[in-house]
């Protein structure tokens, strides 16, 4: 590739993005502006913004790399990562919108009227956060090696940046504006480059998608536990993502949250076709990267393999560009969640305490993500889901429809999945070799173990239910009326 179309790339969507940040402080006047954008943002520019920020690196670079590895069973992670938001919308999306939170830990305080179920969740909220934000890191350090040639701290240190800049100038208000237009740049990244490859190729009459769908048909399908693990961790771990639960604060009711979801559904259906496409194409004209450590580069790569000269450079730098987008937007959502938990809980919850949240929840992820070796992107924030469902996801849905929960109960059916799940996490990264398959997919004995701890230990503390609990539920349940 050539490194001035990638400079060119890395220039224009950075500062694209800080334009249209400040833009977006121009609306941030209050801590509710920074915090929700005021409860006020409309259903498709807020399904567009969450497309725009749930559209991360695994899913811009890493699907692409999984399916020319690994073949079908790849097709779990786009399968799973849109039904996880079907999920979302049957049992999540309008109850934590009337619950008239700001943050997960809002939620978990209103709902069982405890300071140490709040706690609880904040630190979760802020682990999820910075698990997450290290993918989108590594993703952006792969990016910018490979587009200019640059060491790849410098990717994670221009996204951190980017995002620190935008955030603290007009928290989600801006950032709504920013993640908007990130999804329609990103779906336009991956399909236009896309469109040219298949004409190309379509004129050359060779038989590439004959090759590419013998090999994508091609899995190892028998591998039950590890595709029902799968599966459990995208469907239950969208459900406990805090920058996409931070997104529903934003609008104005629940009946929008809903229809916004729909919305959500429709743009990830859309942009998951291209990733897999390039995933069978790459397996004809970069069949090599399967081999190596550059499967996840699949996608920056492939349009130099087809393409010469300003073709080649034009496509290769709307692929980088749309990279960036998906970097800084999903740090960016990321980042704005912490940031909201950490100044609630920490920084007395105004306006110059997120700014100093802000700074501090992109920076430690900054520091593991350049002291660490990535791992295939979407394997990596697989295990993240996978921890997400064993922890936060119990809580929402049991919070939200069993009125027999109580805050001893979610403490320790969070606490049984932090043990279980991260220990999982933990001993796969330190293993030599790949880990045993119980490891590498947990979801499928530590989401369930986290339920079963978490109704257990709130029959067995009935006395604690929070006085009030059917006034608690009438509001999630009962549809506002206007």
């Amino acid at each position: 590739m050539n490194p001035i179309a990638g400079y060119t790339a890395l220039i224009a969507v950075s500062a694209a993005t800080l334009l249209i940040g400040i833009y977006g402080l121009r609306f941030s006047r209050t801590t509710s502006d920074f915090y929700v954008a005021s409860r006020s943002v409309r259903p498709w520019w807020n399904a567009s913004a969450i497309g725009g920020e749930y559209l991360s690196a695994a899913s811009f670079l890493g699907v692409a790399g999984l399916i020319l590895v690994s073949g079908a069973d790849a097709l779990w992670f786009p399968v799973g990562y849109t039904a996880g938001y079907l999920m979302l919308l049957l049992f999540v999306a309008a109850p934590m919108r009337r619950s008239g939170a700001y943050t997960i830990p809002d939620f978990a305080e209103t709902r069982l009227k405890s300071n140490l179920a709040r706690t609880v969740t904040s630190f979760l909220v802020i682990a999820v956060g910075w698990l997450y934000i290290v993918p989108q890191l590594h993703g952006a350090s792969l990016t910018i090696t490979v587009a200019t040639g640059l060491p790849g701290w410098v990717g994670a240190v221009v996204v951190v940046t980017v995002v620190v800049v935008t955030t603290m100038a007009g928290g989600m208000r801006s950032i709504t504006f920013v993640q908007a237009f990130q999804y329609w740049l990103k779906l336009t990244a991956i399909a236009v480059p896309l469109v040219f490859i298949m004409l190309r190729l379509g004129s050359t009459g060779q038989d590439w998608a004959g090759d590419g769908a013998a090999f994508l048909t091609n899995g190892d399908n028998g591998n039950w536990y590890r595709n029902i693990s799968l599966a459990l961790a995208l469907l239950l771990g969208t459900l406990g993502l805090p920058h996409v639960l931070v997104r529903f604060y934003t609008n104005p009711d629940g009946a929008s949250a809903r229809r916004t979801t729909l919305i959500v559904l429709g743009l990830l259906s859309a942009f998951y076709v291209f990733p897999t496409l390039y995933g069978v194409v790459g397996r004809t004209f970069a069949e090599d990267l399967a081999s190596g450590s550059n499967a996840d580069a699949t996608v920056l790569l492939l349009p130099g393999r087809i393409f010469d000269g300003a073709a080649s450079d034009a496509l290769s730098a709307l692929v980088v560009a749309g990279a960036f987008a998906a970097f800084l937007s999903t740090t960016s959502g990321l980042v704005v969640s912490v940031a909201g938990v950490l100044s609630q809980d920490f920084f007395g919850g105004s306006v110059n305490g997120f700014r100093r949240a802000a700074l501090l929840s992109a920076v430690v992820p900054l520091i593991v993500a350049v002291a660490t070796d990535s791992l295939a992107l979407a394997g990596s924030v697989g295990l993240v889901f996978a921890f997400t469902a064993s922890t936060l996801c119990p809580m929402l849905l049991l919070g939200i429809w069993w009125r027999g929960l109580t805050d001893i109960g979610a403490v320790v059916g969070m606490g049984v999945g932090t043990v279980l799940c991260g220990g999982a996490i933990l001993t796969s990264a330190l293993l030599n070799g790949p880990p045993p398959m119980l490891l590498q997919y947990p979801a499928a004995w530590t989401v369930p173990a986290a339920f079963t701890a978490m109704v257990l230990a709130s029959r067995l503390t009935a006395h604690r239910k929070p006085s009030g609990i059917e006034r608690i539920l009438a509001r999630l349940h009962v549809p506002e009326h206007h």
